[in-house]
């Protein structure tokens, strides 16, 4: 199955075009590389909680993604708020993917700690929250990625709860 992927960078400078987004290009090639996924819609916007949730509202409903991955605003920082956009889009919070990329990335670093990620479930698409950086992304994706097949099956209503 060919799952269809949308990147949401939340970044002040880089919505600018101030920064280059290296995180995304990261995530770009685990989706294609291990997920074998095709990636349907990409943006940046800024750390303003009405541009992401109007973002993952489009993604999930308008290009119908599968999945969701957005980068950046995780953080302690005031302006790090995407996990708060993502609570109020989602209907169903998934915290067993959250913990298990912590648990992953605190492997690595004991930062990983700080990070506030959440995901969740939008109708027929789950919604995941990485770190800004390329190496705090690709630890974190790689925690999950191995599951989310399964999860995506499921959610698409291609394999039942308790397959495989």
């Amino acid at each position: 199955m060919q799952w269809k992927v949308a990147l949401l960078t939340a970044s002040d400078k880089g919505s600018r075009g101030e920064r280059e987004d290296t995180s995304a290009q990261v995530i770009r090639e685990l989706v294609e590389e291990e997920l074998g996924g095709v990636i349907v819609d990409y943006r940046i916007v800024p750390d303003e909680q009405d541009e992401i949730m109007a973002a993952l509202i489009e993604m999930t409903e308008y290009f119908q993604a599968d999945l969701v991955l957005t980068t950046g605003g995780t953080g302690l920082a005031p302006r790090d708020i995407t996990p708060e956009a993502t609570l109020k889009v989602i209907d169903r919070e998934v915290p067993g993917l959250a913990e298990a990329m912590r648990i992953g990335a605190l492997q690595k670093t004991r930062r990983a700690m700080l990070s506030r990620g959440v995901c969740g479930i939008r109708g027929s698409s789950l919604i995941i929250n990485l770190p800004g950086s390329p190496k705090g992304v690709h630890e974190s994706l790689m925690a999950v990625m191995d599951q989310l097949p399964h999860a995506l099956g499921i959610l698409s209503g291609q394999l039942g709860e308790h397959s495989g």
